[in-house]
């Protein structure tokens, strides 16, 4: 077979067959293909679509192009996955959850794709933290901690690997097959026993509108009982940042805060926990969702779930004190800037999508594939939807390297910003949920 062909193919709207998605898979994970077949590719599946034949031998074919995990543990093993937003770092806080209330979690994550943060980039901040372990410390923190949230290693899932970073420049992060198989091919090789998906819809999301998400919710859900996988997936609202930080160390900070119980928001408290509820009533951990959010609110408030995640830290390299030292070990920026209100008012409207992309600007994203990440840059103290402003009052704090990029990320969250004379009806955290 040649890949141009297979391109050709999917360019002028063939349905591929098994054989030919899997040579090309193939390809993908060995580098026998080029970038370019692999951008033309996506592009081709982005424009033309896959059915979802193609879409379960594409998730198959990239899920068996690594390593897949076997288990042999006294709980469940379970996972969780969002499409991705601005500020969502509920992962942080739900993987030791889970752990806490007796599930497993071996959660595989991602870089950020476009102006979506990702959370191994937040994790990457932590100093000493190992993203990524060889298979034989992952599933060893797993075992004795009871979660641990890793980037994809050589071994799991290599297809993706290529294929992700080509999807974020590339303009094709929005197709619905290639988010389908990215997402399950990297959660099927973790040997899951049931997943929860987050699908995020609103303006800092991917699927920006209703039935673009219930499109993909369907998809995922349809895709990963295929395989073998029991999922419910919740559509969630991205119209404005779910947490008040958006950034890396900003953003694991704001997890910690959760954690510990010093701050909650109460947007992302609300994902979060109907998130993590899901699980524990899959796996028979909890009798019924309203019991399941009881069960986790117990293990905030004792602060179990808390210690999950310092064990899990520093299993993997980090330091050991990270939740009574957060401020001192976390990178810091040297410059932290207000964005004044113009006036007073409430915040009607938030372009989320302007919000990450300020982030970007202030180098806590990826123009390209190869930049680097600062890991100290980011935005705190985000003004959500329905706020009371007066004018001078900060929308948000830029924490940025110097005072350019400073000043275009304040540009990005003025224009961002719309504010009005009386509040906006409140918007549901959780909007839809698909599954059994």
């Amino acid at each position: 077979m040649l890949p141009q062909e297979i391109i050709r193919a999917k360019r002028d709207g063939a349905t591929l067959a098994r054989a030919e998605i899997e040579f090309f898979v193939r390809g993908v994970a060995d580098a026998t293909i080029a970038a370019e077949q692999i951008g033309a590719f996506a592009m081709a599946v982005f424009l033309r679509g896959m059915d979802m034949a193609e879409r379960i031998d594409l998730t198959r074919a990239m899920t068996r192009s690594g390593d897949v995990l076997t288990w042999d543990l006294p709980g469940p093993v379970v996972d969780k996955h969002s499409t991705g937003g601005i500020g969502d770092n509920v992962s942080l806080m739900l993987a030791p959850l889970l752990a806490a209330c007796g599930a497993y979690v071996p959660m595989i994550s991602g870089r950020g794709l476009g102006h979506t943060g990702g959370t191994l980039d937040k994790l990457e901040s932590i100093p000493g933290y190992v993203a990524k372990p060889d298979n034989a410390l992952f599933e060893r923190v797993v075992r004795e901690i009871g979660c641990a949230v890793i980037g994809q290693t050589a071994r799991l899932a290599p297809a993706d690997q290529r294929l992700y970073s080509i999807r974020d420049v590339t303009a094709t992060v929005e197709s619905i097959p290639l988010i389908t198989a990215s997402i399950l091919s990297k959660k099927l090789a973790e040997g899951l026993s049931s997943l929860v998906m987050d699908v995020k819809c609103g303006s800092g999301a991917f699927m920006a509108s209703l039935d673009a998400a219930r499109e993909l919710a369907q998809s995922i859900a349809a895709v990963a009982t295929g395989a073998g996988t029991p999922t419910v997936v919740l559509i969630t609202d991205m119209n404005e940042p779910l947490a008040s930080a958006a950034g890396n160390a900003v953003e694991v900070l704001n997890a910690v805060d959760f954690l510990t119980g010093a701050r909650r928001d109460p947007r992302l408290h609300e994902v979060t926990l109907a998130l993590a509820a899901e699980p524990l009533v899959a796996s028979g951990l909890a009798p019924d969702l309203a019991a399941a959010r009881a069960q986790l609110q117990r293990a905030l408030d004792s602060g179990a779930a808390a210690e999950r995640f310092e064990r899990m830290v520093a299993a993997l390299g980090g330091p050991a004190d990270l939740l009574s030292r957060a401020r001192d070990l976390l990178p810091k920026a040297p410059l932290t800037i207000p964005v004044p209100a113009p006036r007073d008012g409430f915040v009607a409207a938030i372009d989320a999508r302007a919000v990450g992309l300020a982030v970007v600007e202030l180098g806590g994203g990826r123009r390209v594939a190869a930049d680097s990440i600062d890991p100290a840059v980011g935005l705190t103290d985000l003004a959500g939807l329905g706020a009371s402003i007066r004018a001078g009052d900060p929308l948000a704090l830029i924490h940025a390297r110097d005072a350019s990029t400073a000043e275009a990320a304040a540009a990005r969250l003025r224009e961002a910003y719309a504010l009005a004379d009386a509040a906006p009806a409140p918007r549901p955290a959780v909007i839809e949920r698909i599954g059994a």
